[in-house]
């Protein structure tokens, strides 16, 4: 398994276009695959944050996570954010979301970020045993989330 950026594999965006709005639609039901498209080619072709990582084998798509600015509108205080963390079903429970994870935590903490953010409908245990801690469980868009943190050192 390999991660690289998605610019230098555009040739996975509709697959995971896809795969992304499937699994997220009912926290942005307005949002199309398009939608996604779209917002993932911005992210391929822009410098700084988002910044968006994919992990492949064989010229396969197994997973993504990304860095962005913002994640949770309700959050606007907080951020950067890890996000879009996917492993297509077959892929799971390999280590695949724990090396997107390590790589995006590498990535943030080489670019100066002191303080990471996420949140998860169903992953806390994966991302606490990963040293992600609790900031505060809540309702976003009507699902119970859980918000949580991790601090680099400087």
């Amino acid at each position: 398994m390999e991660i690289a950026k998605l610019s230098n594999k555009l040739s996975f965006i509709d697959e995971i276009a896809a795969l992304h709005h499937e699994e997220w639609k009912h926290l942005s039901p307005s949002k199309s695959v398009e939608n996604r498209r779209a917002t993932l080619i911005s992210a391929a072709t822009s410098e700084g944050f988002p910044t968006f990582y994919i992990a492949y084998e064989d010229n396969e798509f197994i997973g993504s996570a990304a860095i962005v600015a913002k994640d949770m509108d309700s959050r606007p205080d907080i951020g950067p954010w890890l996000a879009a963390v996917y492993v297509k079903e077959k892929w799971r429970k390999q280590g695949v979301a724990t090396s997107l994870l390590k790589h995006c935590e590498f990535q943030a903490s080489k670019v100066g970020v002191k303080t990471l953010y996420l949140f998860t409908e169903f992953a806390s245990q994966l991302y606490a045993k990963n040293g992600w801690i609790s900031l505060e469980r809540c309702e976003y868009r009507g699902i119970n989330v859980e918000v949580m943190y991790k601090t680099f050192a400087s």
